[in-house]
Parts: structure tokens; C-alpha cells; sequence
């Protein structure tokens, strides 16, 4: 089953009299239980191309449709639905509320999802190494355990498709592995990934890893 398409995605910014190409041009596929790697350099288009895979940002060209349904240019309530029902994100920074614990913006996003429940995370916490922190908020946790807080809340729903920007980057050897094995099991399971990273380990574990240079898809 196709869960997400994306058909030549173009993005301009424009900062002062300079346009900025993030995104020129760059199509997809994710099938059920596959992952794509998206790899490059900082300022490649990478995480771009995620955010309006997720319908948080809206690309100046090109469609998405998630699950077959279209995600590109819908009201924001269609939009919202969409990924709370079938996406789980991950973004760079700012993926938890800050007046909510970590345990609570996961009972929140299984709420949002239709997804009952409280206890569905626990193992995830564990596995990563923040069981002793989800009654913590997140200005309490440092930079590597709300990262790590924002791939469980991520997952919380068990969706049928993750998008995650760079989900191992401020974490140590073991945690990246548990990462890893997690991941392998989400997709053994049926999930779908597509995840932004500079992590090798990461991009063996892909079905496809796809190389992104100045807004492009491109041949290495």
C-alpha cells in the first residue's frame, strides 16, 4: 500500500531580494514497511521536503497525498487530522508542550489520534533510556532527552507512518542502537518511515536512501 507520494515538490523562500530554492523539484514514494533515508548537507532541502510531506508547510509547486488522500494546499483542519490520525513527527526542536510532561504529551498525541490508553509508550521510554524522566517537562530535560522524548511521543500512537528529522543526532552508541532496533520493529510491523539524517547506521537500516543537494534529489 502506497502510504505517502509526493510528486515534484517545489519550495522558494525569499529573504530580502534573494530567492532561496529549497525544494526544486524532488519526488517520492513510501510503500507500507518501507524507509527512506533523506541524506545531504545542511541547507540540502532536507528538512523542507519533510515539513510539507507533513502539511506544516505548504510547497509553491508539486502535490502530496498521504494514504491517498490529499495533504498539499487542504484547510488546516483536514490537514490536522490527517497527520494526527496516520503520522507521527519529529521535528529538529519544538515537538513537545512545555507546560505538558513528557508522559502527558504522549497520552495527548494517542488522544488526538483516537488511540486509548495510557501505557503504550512505556516500553519505548524505557528502551531509549527516559523511563525516569517522563513526569519531567521539557524545559527540565537537556537537549539529547527531549529529543529522544520527542521520537517516543512521535511513536506514542503507534502510527502508520513516521516522519523524524535527524532522530539519533545528540544521542550516545547504545541509544542509537536501541533507536535503531525500534525502528526495524516499527517497520516489521507495517510501519512506514522517512527520516532526515546524517547517521550512516541510519541509512544501511533504509530501504532507499536518497541524496539531497541544493533542493534536488541527485546521483552520488
Amino acid at each position: 500500500m502506497t502510504l505517502l507520494k509526493a510528486d515534484e515538490l517545489y519550495r522558494f523562500y525569499h529573504r530580502g531580494d534573494e530567492e532561496v530554492k529549497a525544494l526544486r523539484g524532488v519526488s517520492l514514494v513510501l510503500e507500507t514497511g518501507e524507509m527512506i533515508a533523506l541524506i545531504g548537507p545542511s541547507g540540502s532541502g532536507k528538512s523542507t521536503l519533510l515539513h510539507c510531506l507533513a502539511g506544516l508547510d505548504d510547497p509553491d509547486g508539486g502535490m502530496v497525498s498521504v494514504a491517498g488522500q490529499p495533504m498539499t494546499r487542504q484547510p488546516e483542519a483536514a490537514r490536522r487530522k490527517l497527520r494526527s490520525r496516520l503520522m507521527g513527527i519529529m521535528r529538529q526542536k519544538d515537538n513537545l508542550f512545555s507546560h505538558l510532561s513528557v508522559a502527558e504529551n504522549a497520552k495527548l498525541a494517542r488522544q488526538l489520534a483516537g488511540v486509548p490508553g495510557d501505557g503504550s509508550s512505556d516500553d519505548v521510554f524505557r528502551r531509549i533510556g527516559l523511563q525516569d524522566r517522563t513526569a519531567s517537562f521539557p524545559p527540565q530535560l537537556s537537549g539529547g532527552e527531549r529529543a529522544r522524548a520527542g521520537l517516543a511521543v512521535a511513536m506514542a500512537s503507534n502510527p502508520k507512518l513516521l516522519l523524524l528529522d535527524e532522530p539519533t543526532g545528540e544521542v550516545d552508541a547504545e541509544t542509537e542502537k536501541a533507536i535503531l532496533g525500534l525502528l526495524a520493529e516499527y517497520r516489521a510491523r507495517g510501519g512506514a518511515v522517512v527520516v532526515a539524517t546524517h547517521n550512516p547506521a541510519m541509512a544501511r537500516l533504509a530501504s532507499v536512501a536518497l541524496n539531497m543537494k541544493d533542493g534536488r534529489i541527485v546521483d552520488v
